[in-house]
């Protein structure tokens, strides 16, 4: 069988194999086209991750400055969460870091959005550009007035 119809039809015996052939130094037969783009997605799923928990937090954040006569420990919980997942990710891939700025002006509006949605404030009540500092946003403690 060729790689495509391994990769296509069983991805986890295709994984295994091509696992095994890379620890036994036969560089020769592996699948170098599928590994790259296997590797490629990894570090776009990070990404994503790292985009999305960061929409959640700065959502959680807005709402909780926001409609600060509501705030809950779910919030809280939601805060703390995407916090400890965001240095986890940080951790395991520290150059995801350089991402953390452009991520933000990126997902701002998405957060607006979603904070809008949920506290029924209208969108143009919340600012044009994120009104938290990237450390600010991370910081274990930080909660907005």
């Amino acid at each position: 069988m060729d790689f495509q119809a391994e990769y296509d039809l069983d991805f986890y015996a295709w994984l295994n194999k091509n696992v095994a052939l890379l620890r036994d130094g036969r560089l020769a037969e592996i699948d170098v086209e599928h590994i790259a783009e296997e590797l490629e997605s990894i570090g776009k799923r990070d990404l994503r991750q790292l985009r999305s928990r960061l929409q959640v937090l700065v959502m959680h954040l807005l709402k909780w400055q926001y409609q600060p006569e509501k705030p809950s420990k779910s919030w809280l919980a939601t805060i703390q969460h995407q916090r400890d997942e965001i240095e986890a990710l940080l951790m395991d891939s520290p150059s995801l870091r350089g991402q953390l700025e452009p991520g933000l002006e990126m997902i701002y509006p998405k957060a607006v959005r979603d904070a809008s949605r949920e506290t029924d404030l209208p969108e143009a009540g919340f600012p044009l550009s994120c009104p938290f500092e990237i450390e600010e946003i991370l910081a274990q403690g930080f909660l907005p007035d």
